[in-house]
């Protein structure tokens, strides 16, 4: 889908990394409802990477995608939603998965959807359940992870401690 064809806005001072050849990257979407509280989804027991924890909606940027249009697919992938707005770009991780595909660079937004935020088409096959976290039910997001783990639960708490006057303030 080429850039200047996309159907979504971006912020004007969002960061877009541009993966060098050879790097593997992923993106991540932060995604708020009317409540300021950020969608997870539960991946299923039998995943390779990360089985049983609790993820934010995402997926591995593909040969010939940017960072943005990865982001665009997975969000409607992943939930059946469709991605409208890149309010803000909350970081690179790198990170090391278990599954012996080396390290990964992960683009973290929190983005605007369009869609039924109370029914996500959610892949069955892939996740077991979902559900929104506000900051009193985050330490919920640490659940089968180790210390040091937390990187989905630190990212949700640090979008959604922002919420949400000033991140949806320009509506």
């Amino acid at each position: 889908m080429p850039a200047h064809n996309q159907p979504f806005s971006v912020e004007h001072d969002v960061e877009q990394p541009v993966p060098a050849p050879g790097e593997l990257w992923a993106v991540g979407a932060v995604i708020l409802n009317r409540d300021g509280e950020a969608f997870a989804q539960k991946r299923s027991p039998h995943r390779r990477l990360f089985p049983d924890a609790w993820d934010v909606v995402g997926g591995h940027v593909e040969p010939g995608e940017t960072i943005l249009e990865a982001l665009a697919r997975e969000v409607e992938e992943e939930t059946g939603w469709r991605l409208r707005h890149v309010r803000r770009y909350l970081g690179t991780t790198t990170w090391n998965g278990d599954d012996g595909a080396g390290l990964r660079h992960e683009a973290d937004y929190l983005v605007e959807v369009e869609g039924d935020l109370d029914h996500p088409a959610l892949e069955w096959s892939k996740h077991s359940t979902y559900d929104w976290f506000g900051p009193e039910s985050l330490d919920r997001l640490k659940e089968n992870r180790e210390p040091g783990e937390f990187l989905i639960h630190d990212l949700i708490a640090r979008a959604v401690q922002d919420r949400p006057e000033a991140t949806w303030a320009h509506n």
